[in-house]
């Protein structure tokens, strides 16, 4: 999956969220911050174009593949990709000269967005494709539509424990019977991983939420010792598996497949799987919305999510899409519906009540 904003969220929780970068115009008067912009072409017939935020990277270059330059093919209406960071789009916001119509990104950032009526209200009956997609009832809102969702799980080295296999968080904690290091997220990276101490700690997956924050850092302090490192990107740990620092790591479960290509000897743990989600929103006063609605339905028809997941390991909101896939595509993704009752939804709602003071929390207790 993309990397979801990482070296970011500290800022945005240091910050105290979107709020806090609200108020610091200068970061909209330099009007780009790293941002960068690509055009697919002249803008399509008419010169008419809507400009869409993503990420960027390889994600991007799959978005291009698979839904940009097909939706220009169809419809004659030029895309132009915007890679710009939260801080600087929700003050062109505040401010009425947004620079792109429809933003790709997370559904929690979606929610922070709300809060500060940087959003359109959308009318589902502009976008024909959730019905035929059967996009799940709970990514439609309001405000934002979830296409697809990036899980964190397991990853660990299949030559470190003489053939066995770890099967839940319980074994990720048990460094007697599953020997070597490990490596989970920072705050810089993702949410912390509260959840995964519960899960250890023997609370069933449909009764997480509301987190017992105090029990699981009671739980995590038990390993805190055999944490090597805390990750801050996707990337990093394949390096500390690669390298043999650690045996076992939280990862981005997309980030598997990248490493066993390159022959590395690891593999991932789908139980008990965090499961985030994507969603398109249109930005309150963009100047195409009539183009961004067109490029949001054509994103979340089946057939594009499905063309999406095959250029990058992007598991579809849209259980349709799989059906599209062949059986060994399918199976690689942690959305497969073969995977999906092994892992749980992040509660949002939760982590924007709590972010702030957990991130806090966890940065008191990493310091020891």
């Amino acid at each position: 999956m993309s990397d979801p904003q990482i070296g970011r969220r500290a800022l945005l929780r240091g910050a105290g969220g979107l709020a806090a970068l609200a108020a610091l115009p200068s970061l909209a008067a330099c009007g780009t911050g790293t941002s960068r912009s690509a055009s697919t072409g002249t803008g399509g017939k008419g010169g008419k174009t809507v400009v869409v935020r993503d990420s960027g990277g390889s994600y991007g270059a799959a978005l291009q593949k698979a839904i940009y330059t097909p939706f220009t093919q169809e419809t004659g209406i030029g895309v132009k990709v915007l890679n710009l960071d939260d801080a600087p789009l929700l003050a062109q916001i505040k401010q009425g000269r947004p620079q792109c119509d429809l933003i790709n990104n997370s559904m929690m950032s979606h929610l922070k967005y709300v809060k500060q009526g940087a959003l359109e209200t959308l009318d589902p009956g502009r976008l024909k494709s959730l019905k035929s997609a059967k996009v799940p009832e709970n990514q439609i809102t309001e405000h934002a539509i979830g296409h697809s969702f990036y899980g964190q799980c397991i990853a660990y080295r299949t030559d470190a424990f003489d053939g066995r296999k770890p099967e839940s968080w319980a074994d990720f904690w048990d460094t007697k019977a599953f020997k070597g290091g490990r490596a989970m997220v920072s705050p810089d990276g993702d949410l912390p991983e509260l959840e995964f101490a519960l899960l250890a700690d023997g609370v069933p997956m449909d009764k997480l939420y509301p987190l017992d924050v105090d029990r699981a850092f009671k739980v995590l302090t038990r390993l805190r010792g055999d944490i090597k490192k805390f990750w801050d990107s996707g990337p990093l740990p394949g390096v500390l598996l690669s390298r043999q620092e650690v045996t076992m790591s939280t990862v981005w479960d997309g980030r598997i497949a990248d490493l066993q290509k390159q022959g590395v000897p690891v593999a991932r743990q789908l139980n008990g799987m965090r499961r985030q989600f994507s969603g398109y929103a249109i930005a309150k006063g963009a100047a195409n919305v009539d183009g961004a609605y067109q490029l949001m339905d054509f994103a979340l028809r089946a057939e594009s999510q499905a063309a999406l997941a095959k250029a990058f390991p992007s598991n579809p909101s849209s259980p349709v899409a799989y059906a599209k896939l062949t059986e060994d595509e399918r199976n690689a993704l942690a959305g497969a519906p073969k995977y999906y009752d092994e892992g749980f939804d992040a509660d949002i709602d939760w982590w924007l009540k709590n972010e702030s003071a957990v991130t806090k929390r966890w940065l008191e207790w990493a310091r020891g």
